[in-house]
């Protein structure tokens, strides 16, 4: 079984391109994860590569930016390759497949507000609501009615 979970908040916005025969979604992020245990001398985060394809790619290019605190379910994928010395280089990409927001618009204003850089400015105030996209159309106005 290949399977992790993952909280952090991205270090730069999205990479999004399309390709493919279907013209398929994929985004390109880096996901910081604190860790547990802070030992002096040692840095207090890992940064992983992440990769997102199809509809969770286009999640990402529609509402995650920098700064934002993800909860991502996922895979983990080797990336090795042989570059042009003839040297193989190993390393490792994490592939999303589930993708949650993991804290509320309002933390994310405030997290921006303590010089975190993710202005909420930035994030749609509403899905985009559109046939086949899984999103519900919410009207004016609820956004200041709702606790998050």
């Amino acid at each position: 079984m290949n399977k992790v979970i993952m909280m952090g908040r991205l270090t730069r916005d999205p990479e999004v391109r399309y390709g493919g025969a279907s013209n398929t979604a994929i985004a390109k992020f880096s996901l910081a994860v604190d860790r547990r245990r802070k030992v002096d001398g040692q840095p207090t985060a890992d940064f992983f590569n992440c990769t997102a394809f199809g509809k969770t790619g286009e999640f990402v290019e529609k509402y995650i930016k920098k700064g934002t605190k993800i909860l991502l379910e996922g895979e983990i994928q080797n990336d090795n390759y042989t570059n042009k010395e003839g040297q193989k280089v190993y390393g490792f990409n994490i592939i999303a497949n589930n993708i949650e927001f993991a804290e509320s618009k309002n933390a994310s204003q405030s997290y921006n507000s303590q010089g975190g850089g993710f202005d909420g400015s930035s994030a749609p105030s509403q899905p985009a609501g559109g046939a086949g996209d899984d999103f519900m159309n919410i009207p004016d106005g609820v956004d200041d009615k709702l606790p998050f």
